[in-house]
């Protein structure tokens, strides 16, 4: 054992200095009971080997021996240690995707979770169950900038009153959907986003949403809040709100002390049938109001009610019980939504100060001809869009705007145009005169000329046996499904080369009643509907661009080789419910149709066998009844 007194003093295991072991020896990081697998530097004999083996295995059974300053090796684990970085704190089934992050959402969570990290400043529990916020937990979260609480089952006895006064810089708040029936007495100073909404609430408080000078949203829609239940101090201090909503509440007149800033102001489907005197006259950002859905009466309303709200844009007051346009409009309004009021008369005089209306909608009112006496409307030069649907017109109305594009005037009772009626709209692109009681006697021959830029002309669902004349060459849709045209001829349609779309579907059309020629001119038509009228058979010489054909309905036992040889760009084809039987559509029918993709021949009298030409390049796809259309090959079978 003599060459154990030339052992070096110390040795270097792992990385550490220990004491009296020879040189460096090399090994893994944690050795595991291989021992003979340690080499010493400098070649000791067997002997030696085993002493260090027993040194080495005393020394791991020892709780430690201090490294020699300076030699301890920093970035390697020691015993017990990982090299992985220790794992973010976060509640258990929720989700931290950031250090500042915690959503807990949508997990039916009764109990509000706890290890919520103090750096948390987004936490999200929407869509629990949760009844209660603990003042304790919410208190060790002072960073929250955003809180989101929507549909859970929170209720006011739940909510302490400091719940939230730790919370000194939160931003948005979120309690829509739960089971609050007051509001909370203090929300944070901090607040920008404030939502209440679809609660049970019936009273706020002056500090709910006072004294909040970043406040810009406030959303308590779907409450119960009635004018009692609002302070009149209910936002002072809070000077940058900028949207507010109180729709579908029990209030009775307009709240007053309304902030200053707002720009959009909710409070459609409420019971006001009054707006107090002075309520709106702070409100001079305000560009949308809202008031569609309540009791206003013409008395509820006076000259000022509207005067100073010298920002307004949008107005609406639909589904109220006015008999009059309101008085006093400003001139920066654009939108005045009156539909389905009582308005049985519209003075030019109401109107002077809305000069920069575009569009104006008295759809469904009480309106006759001598309610809309001549220049009632002249005011508005600027006017794009006046709806008249739904009311007792029997003429249009005379000394329209200029500059009106469109006039919509279906569901009346006008029975003749003559031929000046539309002389003062050249203007109009696009004329909706569906569903009156227009007969083509009493249809004058020139009354369409002079609308030079008309685009689109509905004049379906009235009494007409025959195509108008003098149509405008512009023309790219014209409707007239629903009347009793038994003819159609060439020349009412000649000249319109740029016509896209004619709806001739729901008349009495036969195929022997279509003269020749009739068709030509239409160079441009991509959409023909002839459905539910009288055909026998396909008519022939339709357009080369035609693209869609709606034939259903009617009495087509037949399809020939030739059916569609003027019509090579069809895409779509609709022969359902007629009179085919399996064999009823020649073979050749479809050669020369690249482009068609869907052919429906549902509601037959058999399954129709349809048979593509092997040189067509793609296979359409077949409709049937109550099935969605499916790829097939050359040969078809369809409903």
């Amino acid at each position: 054992m003599a060459g154990l007194a030339k052992r070096p003093q110390a040795g270097v295991w792992a990385g550490r200095l220990i004491p009296g072991l020879p040189g460096r020896l090399t090994a893994g990081p944690y050795p595991a009971g291989n021992f003979g697998a340690l080499v010493g530097s400098s070649g000791e004999t067997a002997e030696l080997g085993l002493a260090m083996q027993l040194i080495l295995l005393l020394l791991l059974m020892w709780p430690g021996a201090p490294a020699a300053p300076g030699m301890e090796d920093a970035a390697f684990p020691h015993l017990g240690e990982s090299s992985q970085p220790r794992p973010r704190a976060c509640p258990q089934r929720c989700s931290c995707p950031r250090a500042d992050t915690v959503d807990c959402g949508g997990l039916d969570l009764r109990v509000f979770p706890n290890n919520i990290t103090r750096a948390a400043q987004h936490l999200s529990l929407q869509n629990n169950q949760l009844q209660e916020l603990p003042y304790n937990e919410l208190s060790r979260l002072s960073g929250l900038r955003t809180l989101n609480l929507h549909n859970n089952l929170i209720s006011s006895e739940g909510l302490p009153d400091e719940a939230f006064e730790s919370l000194t810089q939160l931003q948005h708040i979120y309690v829509a959907h739960n089971k609050l029936s007051v509001a909370p007495q203090f929300l944070p100073r901090s607040l920008r986003v404030a939502d209440l909404a679809a609660n049970q609430m019936t009273e706020i408080f002056p500090l709910t949403f006072g004294e909040k000078p970043a406040l810009r949203f406030v959303y308590l829609h779907n409450n119960q809040l009635s004018n009692a239940g609002l302070p009149p101090d209910a936002f002072r201090g809070s000077e940058a709100i900028a949207t507010l909503s109180l729709s579908s509440n029990q209030l009775s007149y307009l709240p007053t002390s309304l902030p200053p800033s707002l720009e959009r102001l909710h409070l459609q489907n409420n019971l006001i049938s009054k707006v107090p005197r002075g309520a709106l006259s702070r409100q001079t950002q305000l560009r949308e109001l809202y008031l569609q859905h309540n009791r206003l009466t013409d008395s509820g309303l006076d000259a000022t009610t509207f005067s100073k709200l010298y920002s307004l844009e949008y107005l609406d007051l639909s589904h109220n019980q006015l008999a009059e346009v309101p008085a006093g409009l400003p001139r920066t309004l654009a939108i005045l939504h009156l539909g389905r009021n009582r308005i049985w008369r519209v003075e030019a005089a109401r109107l002077q100060g809305a000069r920069g209306l575009r569009y104006l909608l008295l759809q469904h009112n009480v309106l006759r001809r001598t309610g809309l006496p001549p220049g009632a409307l002249r005011p508005l030069r600027r006017l794009h869009t006046l709806h008249l649907y739904g009311n007792r017109l029997d003429r249009v109305p005379p000394e329209l705007p200029r500059r009106l594009r469109a006039l919509v005037l279906p569901h009346n009772q006008v029975a003749e145009l003559g031929a000046r009626d539309l002389a003062a709209t050249r203007g109009l692109a696009e004329l909706n005169l569906a569903y009156n009681r227009l007969v083509s006697a009493r249809i004058h021959h020139r009354a369409f000329r002079p609308l030079h830029a008309l685009r689109t002309l509905d004049l379906a669902g009235n009494q007409l046996t025959r195509l108008p004349t003098g149509l405008p060459s512009s023309l790219h849709a014209l409707r007239l499904q629903r009347n009793q045209l038994r003819a159609l001829e060439p020349e009412p349609l000649a000249g319109l080369d740029q016509l896209q779309e004619f709806n001739l579907a729901h008349n009495r059309l036969r195929v022997g009643d279509i003269g020749p020629g009739t068709w030509h001119e239409l160079q441009a038509l991509k959409v023909l509907d002839l459905s539910h009228n009288e055909l026998s058979f396909v008519p022939p010489d339709l357009p080369e661009a035609l693209e869609e054909l709606h034939l259903q309905g009617n009495r087509i036992g037949h399809v020939g080789p030739e059916a569609f040889a003027s019509t090579p760009r069809l895409r779509a084809l609709f022969l359902r419910a007629n009179r085919l039987h399996m064999t009823s559509i020649a073979p050749e029918a479809f050669l020369g149709l690249p482009h068609l993709r869907v052919v429906d021949t549902a509601g037959n009298l058999e399954q129709v066998l349809v048979q593509l030409q092997p040189t067509a390049p793609r296979q359409p796809r077949v409709g049937t009844a109550g099935d969605n259309p499916m790829s097939v090959s050359r040969e078809l079978i369809v409903r």
